[in-house]
């Protein structure tokens, strides 16, 4: 009889010891950040709420690191000009997440659906637009156009998508100064002068190249700027 009632005993501790266990380790996962596509969705979600509430914020894109707003809040793109100290007739570019939602800020000439084709996977590509609408007035240039890049790069795509609307993306560096290659090598002004800074990719060291530049009038001419 004791031993069995040592027996007893000894298995209620192991019940009761797999019984903490599991919640614990149940617990643990729950604490850990969702990941979607490699980043976390709490980074992406708190880049969302800035920008929805008119924040500028530091951000990954498909080619160098960007300074970002909600493209159709005119105070948040003046922010991010006086951030750059960049006058404003130098107009800045917009990214989409998907093509067929262009047509809903520019007018797309046939000679630019047939570039969104044959982009350079090695190297991005934004395309200058006739007819721009729908952004802030600041990003529209005199003539009318506007830079647009479809971002097939995760967290930016994913940025894009949340948020609804075309994100700015200028190069994180003020104006006149070489843009930084990587996050390491972004001035700390710059990082101090943003609402939010994305920890997606801040370890990545890969050099990032700008996008090339093509320019496409309403009559299909285009002129390679870049």
């Amino acid at each position: 009889m004791v031993l069995d009632l040592r027996l007893s005993k000894d298995w209620v501790v192991v019940r009761q010891s797999f019984f903490f266990f599991c919640v614990f380790q149940k617990l643990f996962v729950l604490l850990q950040p969702e990941m979607k596509n490699g980043f976390q969705t709490d980074d992406l979600h708190e880049a969302v709420r800035v920008l929805r509430a008119g924040g500028i914020i530091l951000y990954p894109t498909d080619t160098v690191w960007g300074i970002g707003c909600d493209a159709t809040n005119s105070e948040a793109v003046k922010k991010i000009f006086a951030l750059k100290r960049r006058t404003d007739s130098k107009s800045m570019l917009v990214l989409l997440d998907d093509a067929a939602k262009l047509v809903s800020y520019v007018y797309v000439p046939d000679a630019a659906r047939q570039l969104l084709y044959v982009t350079d996977e090695g190297r991005p590509m934004t395309i200058i637009y006739p007819n721009a609408e729908g952004v802030a007035n600041e990003l529209i240039a005199n003539d009318g156009s506007l830079g647009i890049r479809i971002t097939t790069e995760p967290f930016s795509k994913a940025l894009c998508a949340q948020l609804g609307k075309p994100i700015v993306s200028t190069s994180a560096n003020i104006s006149g100064e070489a843009a930084a290659p990587t996050f390491a090598q972004i001035s700390e002004t710059i990082k101090a002068g943003v609402d939010y800074i994305c920890r997606y990719r801040q370890d990545d060291n890969t050099p990032k190249q700008p996008s090339s530049i093509i320019k496409v009038e309403k009559d299909n001419r285009f002129v390679i700027i870049r």
